[in-house]
């Protein structure tokens, strides 16, 4: 646990990690405390009508166990176990139970498309996927197409071929002997989108929470403290609401708001806050953009509010001042290595536009374009994470060669290269410059353009499709296609909405282009590669009203 002192130098120096040999991070966020106080609150489950429904660590214990009976019945360590749900105790249930078989838990975003799912459950041969009617129907299309999936089961009841999981977990004891597992043996495979291919697995081992600790805890300046209850908007199929809310909150025995918004509205949020006594956000930067446009009368205190995901600017780091009472605090990370760089007003005051120090425990630098030393001050390099690390991931499921790709050996030592732009200030911290590929970073989302470019293609009006960030004063940056098309198909406003609902139904609804333009020629190199250079540039400098 990160100890405050004076100075962040000092926070730094005098901070050590202590990992384990043996760790399973199932028994770390729920049996250690089950044991210990089983009444101890652990979750606030809030439905979509704004009731409620308490759930203790005692609980959570037993519900986790008759699970891993069940599942051990027909899955067996090391198996792949698909979470296909929102926010609700049955997901944290799942990770619990996953984990403490020592299978690996596969979390999936409830707004993915029939195509972003089929290529996820391939890819990792999994074995079972828990999920709700809404997955269930959808995956009953897929069933046929994914050899290794054994079962479907459903929170909802029996429907479309799933099981009826609350039946099947009901006859099973709520006593479970947890797996004997190592902190470096597998425990979380999450997806990622990249500029080339389809979305890679990032595969986690046990120690990821461990590596997650120090960061979450600066930036909700020193977290927990007494009273402290949290929530995020955030999905906990991504890493940022896994791995950044739920995980390390259950860890320290801090109560998780669990609620799934019908769609994320400022007062919805700021109605949550009040209702729920909540003290402790992670808030991404277009939750936040919107709650400005709607901001409370009465100011909405609260203890702590870290954002990631896009660099904040003075104005909203001092309208969160003004409406929650404390300083917003940034961090970074990716899926891969998340977590590694943070600010924390509790040490040093914010400068905005700046991410922030390295957190202790990771040692975060500015690598030049050669691979070869170390940035200067304000040099721009490439933000590298030096390996080992807690925080860093396995490798990519099945994929050696990518997996080496990250990695460069500079001064002696392997740094893993996270693919963005940055620069060091002159107090030490980190300043985020860019992405030096093409991936879309819109609403807190990481998109990669390849995966959207594919299914634009299936459409058969579209012969060429380009796909670039196109600046949006509230989401960062949406998604742009510029679409040569097919012979015998002319450009319409209606075409355009059709081609965009393609991908929306397909892929995801954060993933669908919110700009459809029509172009002649396809910038190419003489490779046949889209320029997205030149399509970004484009994107840019057209006016605003063209969105």
């Amino acid at each position: 646990m990160l100890v405050k002192y004076p100075t962040f130098a000092e926070t730094r120096s005098r901070f050590g990690w202590d990992v384990p040999q043996a760790y399973n991070i199932g028994v770390d966020i729920c049996d250690k405390h089950a044991d210990s106080t089983p009444q101890k609150l652990a979750i606030i489950d809030v439905a979509a009508d704004g009731q409620s429904v308490d759930y203790s660590f005692g609980a959570l214990r037993d519900m986790s166990n008759q699970l891993a009976n069940a599942l051990t019945q027909i899955c067996d360590r090391g198996d792949r176990i698909a979470v296909l749900l929102p926010q609700c105790v049955e997901t944290a249930v799942a990770h619990i139970a996953i984990t403490k078989m020592g299978c690996i838990a596969l979390p999936l975003f409830t707004l993915f498309g029939p195509d972003a799912l089929h290529h996820r459950l391939k890819d990792a041969g999994a074995r079972v996927v828990i999920t709700n009617a809404d997955g269930a129907k959808v995956l009953a299309a897929l069933n046929l197409t994914l050899p290794a999936l054994n079962q479907v089961l459903c929170i909802d009841g029996a429907q479309h071929g799933a099981v009826d999981y609350r039946n099947l977990c009901a006859t099973q004891p709520t006593t479970f002997n947890p797996a004997q597992t190592d902190a470096d043996d597998p425990a979380v495979l999450i997806y990622t989108s990249g500029t080339t291919g389809a979305p890679k697995g990032a595969l986690h081992a046990h120690r990821v929470l461990l590596g997650h600790l120090p960061g979450v805890e600066m930036s909700h300046d020193f977290f927990p403290q007494p009273g402290d209850k949290i929530w995020t908007p955030a999905d906990w199929a991504w890493i940022g609401g896994l791995l950044d809310v739920l995980m390390p909150a259950l860890h320290h025995g801090v109560p998780v708001v669990a609620c799934r918004f019908t769609k994320f509205t400022a007062k919805a949020a700021f109605d949550l806050i009040r209702k729920c006594g909540i003290r402790n956000a992670f808030l991404p930067p277009t939750a936040l953009k919107l709650m400005r446009l709607d901001t409370p009368t009465n100011p909405v205190p609260m203890r702590s509010v870290a954002s990631g995901g896009e660099t904040l600017g003075k104005e909203l780091i001092a309208w969160g001042h003004d409406v929650f009472g404390t300083t917003i605090n940034e961090f970074y990370g990716q899926t891969e290595c998340n977590m590694i760089v943070s600010s924390c007003a509790a040490l040093a005051p914010a400068e905005p536009g700046v991410m922030g120090f390295g957190v202790p425990g990771h040692v975060v630098e500015v690598i030049d374009d050669d691979n070869r030393a170390f940035c200067t001050v304000d040099e721009e390099g490439s933000i590298a994470v030096r390996a080992p690390d807690p925080v860093m991931f396995l490798g990519y499921w099945n994929n050696p060669e990518a997996t080496q790709e990250k990695f460069v050996t500079v001064d002696g030592h392997d740094w893993l290269l996270t693919g963005d732009k940055g620069c060091k200030t002159p107090s030490g911290r980190i300043r985020f410059i860019g992405r030096d590929d093409d991936i879309i970073s819109s609403g807190g989302y990481r998109i990669g353009p390849a995966e959207i470019e594919d299914c634009l293609l299936t459409h058969p009006a579209v012969q060429l499709a380009g796909v670039v960030g196109k600046p949006d004063p509230v989401r960062g940056t949406i998604v742009a296609a510029y679409i040569q098309l097919a012979a015998g198909h002319a450009p319409s406003d209606r075409l355009a909405n059709d081609i965009a609902a393609h991908v929306k139904t397909r892929l995801a609804a954060y993933e669908f282009p919110r700009v459809v333009r029509f172009i002649k020629d396809m910038p190419m190199t003489t490779t046949s590669k889209i320029i997205r250079a030149n399509l970004r540039a484009r994107a840019e400098n057209e006016a605003p009203d063209e969105q």
